[in-house]
């Protein structure tokens, strides 16, 4: 499953936002096993943004960061404890723009079944993983219909276990199922993909 990922990826041509939006980057971390599992977080309900949402882990691109890999990567290790050398880069996903106006490159990575990640408490209320398959079934809850600065933006939500995974996170779960997997799930085009979306 995750070498068809791997092959897909490497032919995609993800898009890329022309935008002068300051960036961010995400890692959709995914287990190296039969049935890979996705790494999601819950961000602390102190936050000033997103708080208590479902997210990747991720996040702005510091000035001395050298590239947008580079943000995710140090994010991901700030956030949950997952060391850079042991993710597997396979690459990344379309560029989106989140409702704070930051462009966001998702990357996606594959980490090893057995490891062992620690959520940091300054961030993130928990930390836990979805099999790809319940994403795969398309067993949403629903379709949510966001208008957000005069455009239109369709949102699947999921409920796993309590946690409900909605927003840039699960579009961006449904791009990486529709491109690695051929899933075929119904997605309407964000704005920002549209002719003069930003």
């Amino acid at each position: 499953m995750l070498e068809l990922l791997r092959h897909r990826l490497a032919d995609y041509r993800p898009r890329r936002l022309l935008s002068e939006r300051p960036n961010a980057s995400v890692l959709i971390a995914l287990t190296d096993e039969a049935e890979p599992q996705v790494i999601l977080t819950r961000r602390a309900s102190h936050l000033s943004t997103h708080r208590g949402e479902v997210a990747f882990p991720g996040g702005k691109q510091d000035e001395t960061d050298p590239d947008l890999l580079y943000t995710a990567l140090r994010e991901a290790q700030e956030e949950i404890g997952l060391e850079p050398g042991l993710v597997d880069v396979l690459g990344p996903l379309g560029q989106v723009m989140s409702k704070h106006q930051l462009q966001v490159t998702p990357w996606v990575g594959i980490v090893p079944q057995d490891v062992i990640l620690t959520p940091s408490l300054a961030e993130l209320e928990s930390l836990f993983r979805v099999p790809l398959s319940f994403f795969m079934e398309d067993r949403r809850q629903r379709t949510d219909i966001v208008r957000f600065r005069g455009m239109t933006h369709y949102v699947p939500a999921y409920e796993y276990n309590g946690y409900v995974i909605w927003g840039l996170t699960a579009y961006m779960l449904v791009e990486l199922l529709n491109v690695g997997f051929d899933a075929g799930i119904p997605m309407k085009p964000r704005p920002e993909h549209e002719p003069g979306g930003y």
